[in-house]
């Protein structure tokens, strides 16, 4: 089937305009179909956006700058090419930083191919298992608040790079160091040409959609500032850091025998299982949102995991870092208009000439305008409407976004998003669990009043301390009709409750009681 086409075949026995080549279309065809004035400037915007990832994630995890632009080629011309999702875009991910550097100093570099190569295994294997699927049951507070955790540890993080600093290691730590961040910058501390290149990038991204003319609003905005920032770099010779890159094939080697000990034993193993549940939870986790964000054809959780899995079984062959799809580059994909699979495969075939090709090139790029990028995307990935929305008549659900991305931005990407699914199964259950209880006294014809008690909705051990009170305050010398046939859901904690209430009440008190319908016997 055609990679770029994402339109279904017409029904048999009608014409079809988009068959694949070899079925009745012509190649040449194929390629007509592309959206090309689509597709081709998004392809650039999202390679603008991944060159700094894939340097930074590489240089975070302690490997050279290449083997993140490895994984990240690999990501556009392979897994851009297989089915599953359309619009998602792979390459290396801040989320297993930590985990690559720590294994990088346990088993060294060149144990990085066989560890990954195992991780590409293990997601082929779950893959055809159809395990990709169970992903699917997210809620969208999460996404959202997924979306917003990442928005703020990318400009967080890439404000340091702005201004040509270091960033700290963690996210609060991050956050805390901005006041001083800033105050170097007003005071000229920090190197006033990055930041002021880097505010003037900044400028040009958000206001370059505002000038008239449509030949100026067909050049994606990061393409002008980025070129823009070099021009003014190469012309003024300003003394700002720049994108280093040298051949790829220097940093390139197969799997050694020696290297494949590291599968061995119980560590090497226990990463293996680290990095393929990171990687698959990030990606599907990515895909739920990146869904959200367009029109086009939903995502085929299970054959995304398994074209993830293939990216990064040849990412581990080729020693690379392991690869998962990434939410920014994925989001600046679906904000620059890309409509097929072409825009992330070109994506990956702009790395691979600039970075193979024409080193040189890259050599004028300077970082502050790339980390300025960065920032413009992930300050759009937060959903400021979205939050205002909730506040106003979803509170619940807006608690949910927000714990779910100050979590992401203390911890990371994984354990916040659990923590924010966990949250979001605690509010579901807490309002199914929804118990109406109502106390009527009524005169029986004798003149001996009755307390009738119904319950309806759903009686789960959350509601359980209020039913017992409101039980144990009945008298004892009135009779008492419980009336429980208006329960759609009697668990078995309140089953145990209610029964060893009506024997307690029947024991103890000088009044009948009577159950409709029959309480269950207890096992």
């Amino acid at each position: 089937m055609n990679p770029f086409s994402r339109r279904r075949q017409g029904p048999p026995g009608h014409p079809r305009k988009n068959a694949p080549p070899g079925r009745g279309r012509p190649p040449l065809a194929a390629l007509r179909a592309v959206p090309w004035r689509h597709d081709l400037p998004a392809s650039l915007v999202v390679f603008l956006v991944a060159l700094p990832l894939c340097v930074g994630v590489a240089v975070a995890s302690g490997v050279p700058a290449e083997l993140g632009l490895v994984t990240g080629i690999v990501g556009g011309l392979v897994v851009g090419l297989l089915p599953g999702s359309s619009l998602q875009v792979s390459g290396p991910a801040a989320g297993l930083t930590v985990l690559v550097a720590e294994a990088v100093q346990r088993f060294g570099v060149a144990a990085l191919g066989p560890l990954v190569l195992g991780t590409g295994l293990l997601q082929l294997a779950m893959g055809a298992l159809r395990l990709g699927r169970w992903f699917r049951a997210m809620s969208a507070s999460v996404v959202h608040g997924m979306l917003a955790g990442i928005g703020l540890t990318l400009v967080s993080g890439q404000l340091y790079a702005l201004a040509d600093r270091r960033a700290p290691g963690t996210g609060p730590q991050k956050l805390a160091g901005l006041p001083a961040l800033l105050t170097d910058a007003a005071t000229a501390a920090a190197s006033p040409s990055a930041v002021a290149l880097g505010l003037g990038t900044l400028l040009v991204l958000v206001g370059w959609k505002y000038l008239p003319g449509r030949a100026a609003r067909a050049v994606p905005a990061p393409l002008a500032a980025v070129g823009l920032a070099a021009a003014v770099t190469a012309a003024a010779d300003l003394p700002v850091v720049r994108v280093r890159v040298s051949g790829l094939l220097d940093v390139v080697h197969l799997p050694q025998p020696a290297t494949l000990g590291a599968l061995a034993g119980t560590a090497g193993l226990g990463t293996v299982v680290a990095f393929t549940l990171i990687a698959s939870a990030e990606t599907l986790f990515s895909a739920a949102a990146v869904d959200r964000m367009h029109h086009g054809p939903r995502t085929d959780y299970d054959r995304e995991l398994t074209a993830q899995g293939l990216g990064n079984t040849v990412c581990g062959l080729l020693g690379a870092l392991p690869m998962t799809a990434v939410i920014v580059r994925s989001a600046a994909n679906v904000q620059a208009g890309a409509r097929t699979k072409a825009a992330r495969f070109l994506h990956g075939l702009w790395l691979l000439l600039f970075t193979a090709l024409l080193p040189g090139v890259l050599g004028l790029v300077p970082l502050t305008a790339l980390a300025a990028v960065l920032v413009h995307a992930g300050a759009k990935l937060v959903p400021l409407r979205r939050i205002v929305a909730l506040c106003r008549g979803h509170r619940g659900e807006a608690l949910v976004l927000g714990v779910t991305a100050v979590a992401i931005v203390a911890t990371d990407l994984f354990e916040g998003v659990l923590i924010g699914v966990g949250l979001a199964v605690v509010k579901s259950a807490w309002q199914t669990s929804h118990l109406q209880i109502a106390v009527e006294e009524v005169v029986l014809t004798t003149g001996r009043p009755l307390h009738r008690v119904r319950l309806t909705g759903n009686a789960t051990f959350l509601r359980l301390p209020r039913l017992l009170d409101t039980l144990e305050r009945l008298p004892g010398d009135r009779p008492v009709e419980l009336d429980w046939s208006g329960l759609r859901h009697l668990d078995h904690a309140c089953t145990l409750a209610l029964t060893s209430w009506a024997d307690q009440h029947r024991a103890t008190a000088s009044a009948p009681l009577a159950v409709e319908p029959p309480l269950p016997t207890v096992v």
